[in-house]
């Protein structure tokens, strides 16, 4: 039998999980929508950087899911890898901005019925990098078709990033996936809120510990906000303050951090770690500077990039 046909088109990196609609309380009676989701926040920051890039995932046929499809157009995301079902939308209702306070809804929500044997013929064997993470390994039935597609592709050869993006539905019952997939890839993001809301802890620190000792041979990328990253690798590690900027909008910055990095690792794997971390440090920051999760000019992230100068660990 002859090999699939292998599209010279099909992107190198695709990002899998949830796109969904933020809608944000604007005032007492009024609210604004915006796209999102920390899945298909990377892959957007992903294109922007120039990657062949795709969004896997189930959205809605009407007015939010149409925006969702017409914002991955606009960033030249691959649309085959986007489902469309006639189900409800799934919606963030932020009703609090400082400190935000929001839930989520969702049920038979079209994110859910996501196929992943309904992609484009020959994707495996184009993809260098898949990315997992975010609500989506929280959401049944979803999350098991996930974790079982993570461990196919690994076994194919693969490599693995991972976002846990921590929420509250991640509660003792994530705890089986978080492990799983921690040992399973071969980069981890995590932020110090992620950190002590996964391990139910107040120091983050403990949850690095125990992310270290599941996957010592995985890239660690430990965010800090406005202080900058930590980038772990084995038994050393190296920090990265970020650079001042005017901030608009820190939505979707650890998304683009975590894209950074792996465009970096994509782009030069053996260059030396402090430069794959001044890439995420970049990448992170300059998504400040634009509104929502939209990608900031390439341009901007090589200039910061130029400007961060990463210190190794005592």
């Amino acid at each position: 039998m002859a090999p699939p046909l292998l599209h010279a088109d099909l992107p190198h990196f695709v990002s899998f999980g949830e796109a969904l609609t933020d809608l944000l309380r604007s005032g007492p009676n009024s609210w604004r929508s915006r796209c999102g989701g920390a899945p298909w926040n990377v892959a957007m920051a992903m294109s922007g950087l120039g990657v062949m890039s795709a969004f896997a995932g189930g959205i809605s046929q009407d007015v939010f899911g149409q925006a969702i499809w017409q914002a991955s157009a606009d960033a030249s995301l691959d649309l085959r890898f986007i489902q469309q079902f006639a189900k409800p939308p799934l919606l963030a209702i932020v009703h609090q901005l400082e400190p935000p306070r929001y839930f989520f809804i969702g049920e038979d929500s079209a994110d859910l019925h996501f196929r992943p044997e309904a992609l484009p013929q020959g994707w495996q064997q184009a993809l260098a990098w898949a990315h997992f993470g975010g609500l989506s390994l929280a959401r049944e039935p979803l999350a098991g078709r996930l974790l079982a597609l993570a461990q196919a592709l690994k076994a194919q050869g693969r490599s693995i990033s991972y976002d846990p993006n921590y929420r509250d539905a991640m509660d003792t019952r994530y705890d089986a996936t978080l492990e799983r997939m921690c040992r399973l890839a071969d980069l981890i993001k995590v932020s110090d809120e992620d950190l002590c809301g996964l391990f139910r802890s107040p120091d983050p620190r403990l949850g690095l510990a125990q992310i270290s000792a599941w996957n010592p041979q995985a890239w660690l990328l430990a965010t800090h906000g406005a202080a900058g990253a930590t980038l772990y690798r084995g038994t050393r590690h190296w920090t990265a303050a970020a650079p001042p900027v005017q901030v608009l909008d820190t939505v979707g910055a650890g998304d683009a951090a975590v894209a950074g990095l792996l465009y970096s690792l994509m782009r030069q794997r053996e260059a030396a770690p402090a430069r794959h971390l001044a890439w995420a440090v970049a990448a992170g920051t300059a998504a400040c500077t634009v509104a929502g999760a939209g990608s900031a000019p390439r341009a901007l992230v090589e200039r910061l990039d130029a400007l961060i100068s990463p210190a190794p660990g005592a």
